[in-house]
């Protein structure tokens, strides 16, 4: 079978990893992809905001499958005009989409179906903000409603920090994004995020992770896209996974079902773990990133398909996601500067491959004058599986101790809550 993967980021060099793992691949082609997904799939020259080139593509080349990566496309409604046209697609159409596309969707959904998550208002102007504000004790939660490459998010901890927070939603710092706010209650307890996948019908687990949004050691500094991540995610038990899946992820996908634009694809939940129960802090429409990475490095059964099953509406048919025993860790390598302005175009020297327990995935890289070279915020994700999170950790960094990147950093302490759970 003939697969398009649409992205170029890590979490697609991931995908394009174990998809091409699969016996039953034919090509895999990558847009636009990146030196390190070019390792194992033909890169083309395709723009994914342009649909009628996507679908062109695809009838030229025999495409069985397309893989759709990040979110942006999914909202765009790539999905939906790739289905009118008899393709089979991994990932949800633009109205589902809107899960991770519009917080206040998800917020106004889980209300009508008493699906726990932290009491919120949403506002689509700054006095109406201001105005809500006192509801909330502090800290409170400001969120742009629209995407904002997972950077609208702001914990205000004073009134002040609250209203300066507003008034940088609104003016126009974070684009369309940031035209309404969602304000919600600071939730307490620990987040995990939680995966699924599902045909709009049946859904199975998909595993568990633990990321570091915060730039700096000790969760320090402002949020990112994501600094690393690990999984299992211990302390999200099989109970509480349980617990989710009937009072979170089973209801949402009913509900969409229910209205008539029924949700395939992966559903991520971001969940806060309180003390009355899990609760939904967001959902997003596609793998995470750099969670992506940590569960195809533990994923055993073919992705490809699992994929198409999920595609064709035949989940309940297909053998459901097996991982491997032990813990997969990925730290991010990120350029000076992130996650403000990035530098661009520091040399990188990868070493040769090594250690069969570590991958490189390739997040924002670009090759330039034959050098491979920094052309992001989150350059590498240095990735490797062990025993335990604390055997995976000493892996990856010991790897990055062998990479030549001198403009890049990373957070020393990934996986740190684990390790102490496990003293």
């Amino acid at each position: 079978m003939n697969v398009l993967l649409l992205g170029s980021g890590g979490r697609e060099h991931a995908l394009a990893w174990k998809l091409a793992q699969s016996p039953r691949l034919g090509r895999l082609f990558a847009a636009p992809g990146n030196p390190g997904i070019a390792e194992h799939a033909t890169l083309v020259d395709l723009d994914p905001a342009d649909h009628r080139a996507v679908v062109d593509f695809c009838r030229k080349e025999a495409i069985g499958l397309v893989v759709i990566g990040p979110e942006g496309p999914l909202v765009d409604g790539l999905a939906d005009n790739l289905r009118t046209m008899g393709y089979a697609v991994f990932g949800p159409n633009k109205v589902p989409a809107q899960l991770e596309g519009s917080k206040g969707f998800t917020k106004d959904l889980c209300a009508r179906h008493d699906i726990p998550t932290a009491r919120y208002v949403r506002a689509s102007d700054r006095l109406a903000a201001e105005a809500a504000l006192p509801e909330f004790s502090l800290p409170v939660v400001i969120k742009a409603d629209g995407l904002a490459a997972g950077k609208g998010v702001i914990i205000a901890e004073t009134a002040a920090e609250a209203e300066a927070a507003l008034a940088t939603m609104f003016d126009g710092s974070f684009g369309d994004a940031g035209a309404s706010v969602v304000i919600e209650e600071f939730l307490t307890g620990e987040e995990a995020s939680f995966f699924v996948l599902t045909d709009g019908i049946d859904l199975v687990a998909f595993g568990s992770a633990q990321d570091h949004k915060r730039v700096g050691d000790g969760d320090t500094g402002p949020n990112t896209g994501g600094m690393g991540a690990y999984s299992p995610a211990s302390i999200l038990t099989p109970a509480l996974e349980r617990q989710a899946i009937d009072e979170i992820v089973r209801p949402t996908i009913a509900a969409l079902a229910q209205q008539g634009t029924p949700y395939s694809g992966v559903l991520y939940a971001g969940l806060m773990l309180t003390a009355e129960g899990p609760k939904l802090i967001e959902y997003n429409a596609r793998f995470g990133d750099p969670e992506c990475q940590v569960l195809m490095m533990r994923l055993e059964t073919d992705l490809l398909d699992l994929l198409e099953a999920v595609a064709r509406g035949r989940l309940g048919e297909a053998e459901p996601p097996r991982m491997r025993d032990g813990a997969a860790l990925t730290v991010v390598m990120a350029a000076r500067g992130y996650p403000g302005t990035p530098d661009k175009g520091a040399t990188i020297a990868l070493p040769e491959a090594g250690d069969a327990r570590v991958k490189i995935f390739h997040a924002g890289t670009a090759v330039q004058e034959g050098r491979l070279v920094a052309n992001g915020g989150r350059v590498l994700n240095v990735t490797a599986v062990g025993s335990d999170v604390a055997e995976a950790r000493a892996a990856a960094y010991a790897a990055i101790e062998a990479i030549d990147f001198p403009d890049g950093f990373c957070r020393s302490d990934i996986g740190w809550r684990e390790i102490a759970r496990r003293g």
